[in-house]
């Protein structure tokens, strides 16, 4: 088997619903999502992916979507106040955990076809959440 692995930082700021202590304020991360692709075969190039190909899709959904946003559950009832004043959101049906965090990065790289097993998100340089999906 053979793996390669990715690492995409980026910033980001959120807050938590239904939680008792500091991350209930709305507050930001300099945050590190790693992304593990594996395949038992390499392509005729001897890869399991170029690692520019996981830039071009991954990093760049990243920067985009989650990079310098507020990424908030749906239903915080902040949103309509940050919309009203223009401020850039990424909204999700979770608590925007850095669990949840990591299985939507997850999941989008999955959704364009990379043979992803593991995404790691690093909230703070000794806090991570893994998600590998079943």
């Amino acid at each position: 088997m053979f793996r390669v692995t990715r690492q995409i930082d980026f910033c980001y700021g959120h807050r938590l619903l239904n939680y008792d202590g500091k991350c209930k304020h709305l507050h930001g991360h300099n945050g590190r999502a790693i992304i593990t692709l594996e395949s038992e075969n390499l392509d005729d190039r001897g890869m399991v992916i170029d690692f520019s190909d996981i830039k071009k899709v991954v990093s760049r959904w990243i920067d985009d979507h989650l990079d310098h946003r507020m990424i908030l559950q749906q239903q915080d009832p902040v949103v309509p106040v940050l919309q009203e004043m223009g401020e850039p959101l990424f909204l999700i049906d979770s608590n925007p955990t850095a669990e949840n965090i990591a299985r939507l990065i997850h999941e989008f790289a999955a959704s364009q076809g990379f043979p992803i097993v593991q995404t790691q998100l690093w909230e703070t340089p000794n806090c991570f959440a893994t998600y590998c999906a079943d």
